[in-house]
């Protein structure tokens, strides 16, 4: 749930297309950890074979190998960065800190074991349904065995996959339940999503940032140089600026042209590249039309007309990203630019936002009063 009516705010910077540029070395995830390479980023995998096998466990995994390779494909084209994941390959993570992991999620009940291990006291999932049935992990199995412990703690906070405004919207309330967990339990905590490179980083920046007094840039230097990943630094800085300022609304109107077409949806905006929003046609303006209330933010969206994806030439739009792609964009901001929570809006969205003293505890104020939602 989001809980930001729990702190005061006045009423409400831009969600800005996050880039991972290409660094040398390069990395695959693999269940070993992380191997480097020169080589431009490329979809490996890597196979352990050990005597005969039959024809129904090749068939079972070259089932697993099709559905990590389209799980990347799908990253990859939703990040904005080359990603791989092969889930075959078993459980993977990097201590960030000594008490801070990131990985990708829990395949069996004895990986709980694993974890136990090393120290681990709270798991802490951010996975939905829908992903767990994809790779057919059984989370119920897994919640189950860590029960019989008494020394670990397994913790759902669901965010949407490949979703930067859910992520947005998700992580004041996530955070709290990670910052209260961490507070009760101790010890070393497990963040991870499905493959470790999206959500999980983000949860722990965003713990880094409001808790422990990292600047985030900062927080983000360290978790790269522990963790090849993609987190979306920008909904981590919205995220910031909707505790302390608020999430107000603004009305936005997006519109087509074209009257020579059947049906004409958009996707992206608030509801991310998974989902799509019919416009409806006026006939007295000869135009599709959408009226969708957005908070304040950037949001990158494109429409789909008779099932073909398109940008409008005539709304903002974007450069041509690596791939050739360009999107439309619409900027939603505060109708006083002058005020105080659009100065504190445009310092935390910025490129190097910083926290002073007061801000930092009123999020942690914040966290600390946000009601559970499991």
């Amino acid at each position: 749930m989001n809980c930001l009516q729990n702190l005061p705010g006045s009423s409400v910077l831009p969600l800005r297309s996050f880039r991972c540029n290409r660094r040398k070395p390069s990395f695959c995830i693999t269940s070993l950890g992380m191997t480097s390479s020169t080589d431009p980023p490329r979809r490996m995998a890597v196979k352990a074979i050990s005597g005969s096998t039959s024809s129904a466990e090749t068939s079972g995994a070259k089932a697993e190998e099709e559905k990590s390779e389209m799980y990347s494909t799908n990253m990859t084209e939703a990040m904005g960065a080359v990603l791989t994941y092969r889930h075959e390959l078993g459980m993977n993570y990097n201590f960030i800190r000594p008490d801070l992991i990131v990985g990708s999620c829990l395949q069996t009940p004895k990986d709980v074991d694993k974890l136990r291990s090393i120290g681990v006291k709270t798991i802490f999932c951010l996975q939905k349904d829908s992903d767990l049935e994809y790779f057919s992990v059984d989370i119920g199995a897994i919640r189950e065995y860590a029960k019989t412990f008494d020394d670990i703690e397994h913790l759902r906070a669901e965010i949407r996959d490949f979703d930067s405004y859910d992520l947005r919207l998700r992580l004041p309330a996530v955070v709290s339940k990670l910052y209260k967990a961490i507070n009760r339990n101790g010890g070393v905590t497990y963040v991870h999503c499905t493959a470790g490179l999206g959500r999980a980083p983000a949860a722990a920046l965003a713990y880094m940032f409001w808790v422990q007094g990292y600047k985030l840039t900062d927080a983000v230097n360290l978790l790269l140089s522990k963790r090849s990943c993609c987190p979306k630094l920008d909904a981590i800085k919205n995220a910031t600026a909707d505790i302390l300022t608020g999430m107000a609304k603004r009305l936005v109107t997006l519109t087509w042209g074209n009257h020579n077409c059947t049906t004409v949806e958009i996707s992206g905006l608030d509801i991310g590249w998974g989902q799509r929003i019919p416009l409806e046609f006026n006939k007295e303006q000869g135009l599709w039309i959408l009226k969708r209330e957005l908070p304040e933010g950037r949001y990158e969206y494109k429409y789909i007309i008779d099932g073909a994806w398109m940008h409008n030439k005539y709304e903002l739009f974007t450069s041509p990203n690596q791939d050739g792609h360009v999107n439309n964009y619409v900027q939603v901001v505060e109708d006083d630019p002058d005020s105080t929570s659009a100065a504190i809006r445009k310092k935390l969205t910025g490129e190097d936002p910083r926290l002073t003293t007061e801000e930092r505890l009123k999020i942690r104020q914040f966290l600390e009063t946000c009601p559970g939602d499991e």
